[in-house]
């Protein structure tokens, strides 16, 4: 089946990744996967919160927002509202916990690293270029680290990634823009590392119940998005070592 874009159901739209994309933060990608495009940066900060200090070992904590006009209609902001938006914090939670799992926070030592992951457009998928981005965003910040000296090596078990999948009038697809999202009978985010091993399936039938049969192949997605995805991570780190 070709795909509106042109795509057929197992392609990766076409992702784009801007290194040093702002002056000020330690680790900075603009991520562009098809029209969805997402800014992470990573900055670090040397204290840890309350719950950790004393411990020696450090923290990684992100947050998520879109902006205003990322959207057709304008997305108001939070502070206008005057209330948290539970979609932002429960993304937000989701690419902290994400990283953290990949991240030995006893070798960071007593430090946070605080990873922002801004939506400028958003056509499907931004949480998963969300963690894909910030993945390499975080390895910048921790390379220049190493460089002054602060670590002697980057305290990263292996590389995380994440790609959204989901059953479209029946077909099994891989990396939903938004117009398929929406119209996803069954629809799934899933983070893995590049072992294959999994960090978070969120996985809901919208219209109806999915059997075992159409997980095992969205799965099998994912994974090979995912493969891909952790290719051009390490194309973009291959100047780091860890």
């Amino acid at each position: 089946m070709t795909r509106f874009d042109g795509r057929n159901n197992e392609e990766l739209r076409n992702i784009k990744v801007t290194k040093d994309f702002t002056m000020y933060a330690d680790g900075s990608v603009l991520i562009e996967s098809g029209n969805t495009r997402v800014l992470c940066t990573a900055m670090v900060e040397d204290k840890v919160p309350p719950f950790l200090r004393g411990q020696g070992k450090g923290w990684v904590t992100a947050e998520y927002n879109m902006l205003p006009s990322a959207t057709q209609v304008r997305k108001q902001r939070e502070m206008s509202r005057g209330k948290a938006d539970g979609r932002n914090v429960e993304i937000q939670r989701l690419i902290g916990r994400t990283l953290r799992s990949v991240v030995d926070l006893d070798r960071l030592g007593e430090r946070t690293l605080w990873v922002d992951c801004d939506v400028l457009q958003a056509d499907g998928g931004t949480r998963t270029a969300a963690i894909t981005g910030a993945f390499i965003a975080l390895m910048e910040a921790l390379h220049k680290l190493v460089e002054r000296g602060a670590l002697e090596k980057i305290p990263v078990k292996t590389q995380v990634a994440a790609v959204s999948v989901g059953v479209v009038d029946g077909e099994a697809m891989l990396d939903l823009c938004y117009v398929e999202d929406s119209a996803a009978e069954v629809d799934m985010n899933i983070v893995m590392t590049a072992h294959g091993e999994i960090i978070e399936i969120q996985g809901t039938g919208e219209e109806r119940p999915f059997t075992k049969e159409e997980f095992s192949r969205l799965m099998e997605l994912a994974e090979l998005g995912i493969r891909q995805l952790v290719d051009i991570q390490r194309q973009e780190l291959s100047h780091v070592e860890f």
